[in-house]
């Protein structure tokens, strides 16, 4: 299976990935955090992302819930991988921070309606 770079913009976090062929389940998200984020994600299992620079360099965000868990880098501020509410043990990787894949080149991604399971009314929290 081949395996992928990716990183944060400034190098601080560094990771990889394996992904046999195109990157699977790609979808944007409408709830809050991921509607201001703008990313594109894919998912991939848990065995298959390793962090491999800048571990103790990566930020945890958490709100509503708190089950799902958000980390971005501590100095460029840039969204690397995440772990779904929906799926814990799979990472919902930015395919922007893949080197060699772009994420412009997707068409037709589905909005997965994350808002909808939002339980927080405030959507701050």
């Amino acid at each position: 299976m081949p395996m992928l770079n990716g990183s944060c913009h400034c190098g601080a976090v560094q990771y990889t990935v394996e992904i046999d062929g195109e990157p699977e389940n790609l979808r944007r998200c409408n709830c809050s955090l991921c509607r201001r984020k703008g990313a594109l994600m894919a998912s991939v299992p848990e065995d298959k992302l390793t962090i491999t620079k800048g571990k103790d360099a990566l930020t945890l965000y958490q709100w509503n819930l708190k089950i799902a868990s958000h980390y971005f880098c501590s100095t460029c501020g840039i969204y690397t991988f995440h772990r779904p509410r929906s799926a814990p043990d799979t990472w919902g990787i930015n395919i922007g921070c893949i080197e060699g894949l772009d994420p412009f080149a997707y068409e037709d991604v589905p909005v997965r309606d994350g808002a909808s399971l939002s339980l927080a009314s405030d959507e701050g929290s």
